[in-house]
């Protein structure tokens, strides 16, 4: 993963807490990928240093909905891929009388 998501130094208050700040580490994230357990090691998320509050990095989350979105990969139907026809060609007036 990209350590560039968010720089370190940035922090903001904890949602729940109000007293916390949150700070960005990188942990490892759990998801489901239908009937497979998907695990991301260093997933940059946030979490307040007063109450242990965590939220995942959204933009991190994003990439990762797109790496894991399940119709990616899948090879294109002819069928749904027709190749349009050219329209019938117009009689062209060349200027003779």
């Amino acid at each position: 993963m990209d350590r560039n998501i968010s720089s370190p130094q940035e922090s903001r208050s904890c949602p729940r807490c109000q007293g916390g700040l949150l700070r960005l580490e990188y942990r490892t994230h759990f998801t489901w990928l239908n009937d497979d357990m998907i695990t991301v090691p260093d997933f940059p998320t946030w979490v307040c240093d007063t109450c242990g509050y965590k939220e995942e990095d959204e933009r991190a989350q994003r990439w990762l909905s797109i790496l894991l979105n399940p119709s990616l990969g899948k090879p294109v139907h002819k069928e749904n891929h027709k190749p349009r026809r050219r329209p019938p060609a117009s009689p062209q007036n060349n200027g003779a009388r």
